[in-house]
């Protein structure tokens, strides 16, 4: 499922700021943050997925790009399983900066694409391509549409999210924006994972089998992606995270 924050900035020299949860299959497995396709993919760090090779969330500092994928429910299949292409290739792509083709042979799918202080929304819903770009301002995004009231922990955590970013401006330092966004991802936190407001989740009582692994956060300017990441020591749970190792 996973959960996006995204603040577009209202200026062309402002940073875009993301928050990203990253909910999978414990089982499934992956590695954090790292340079991970030295000869495919020159610069690029992300989170792999080792099993297809793919990435979650990827960003290239040297050109300010960084995307991240949700999966989208309902989850539609565009070709039957054992003929699908992984998500993860989609998000590579994206990253060099390619565009995505209007009738993906993958899952649904949402894919956030910032180059600077631009944001995209790519929409994969089986039948159509959705292309949009998100006002200035911050938003939110899960497995439905973007700010999507009907989504409860959109519902109940963006107003607080907007809140908090009201208060900064342009030159906020990265510590401090990221220290309140994480503090509110806390307190989000004393929810249990299978509240559906919670951002920190566990889904199985949802029926699908993933819980809440890893929060990264990043700052994303014209030449250079700030990303600093953390892995949930317990699915599911803050408790006991270790601080956020960093990666500029």
């Amino acid at each position: 499922m996973c959960t996006v924050i995204v603040q577009v900035p209202d200026s062309p020299e402002g940073p875009t700021r993301l928050l990203a949860v990253r909910d999978e299959d414990p089982n499934r497995p992956w590695d954090p943050p790292g340079a991970w396709w030295p000869s495919e993919h020159p610069g690029v760090v992300g989170v792999r997925d080792r099993r297809a090779n793919g990435a979650w969330l990827a960003e290239n500092p040297s050109t300010g790009r960084l995307s991240v994928l949700l999966n989208r429910n309902p989850e539609v299949l565009a070709s039957p399983d054992d003929q699908l292409e992984s998500r993860g290739g989609i998000v590579l792509a994206s990253i060099q900066g390619a565009s995505i083709p209007d009738a993906p042979n993958t899952a649904t799918f949402n894919l956030i694409e910032i180059n600077g202080a631009h944001t995209g929304l790519v929409s994969w819903t089986g039948a159509r391509l959705h292309r949009e770009t998100p006002r200035p301002g911050v938003h939110m995004i899960a497995h439905d549409d973007l700010d999507d009231p009907g989504t409860a922990r959109v519902a109940r955590w963006l107003p607080d999210f907007r809140e908090l970013a009201a208060q900064w401006d342009s030159h906020v330092p990265f510590e401090d924006w990221r220290q309140q966004w994480l503090d509110l991802l806390a307190s989000s936190g004393q929810l249990g994972p299978d509240d559906d407001e919670a951002i920190i989740r566990d889904n199985r009582p949802h029926g699908y089998p993933t819980l809440s692994l890893l929060v990264c956060v990043a700052e994303i300017h014209v030449d250079t992606v700030a990303l600093a990441w953390s892995m949930l020591p317990e699915p599911g749970s803050l408790e006991g995270a270790t601080p956020l190792a960093q990666i500029v």
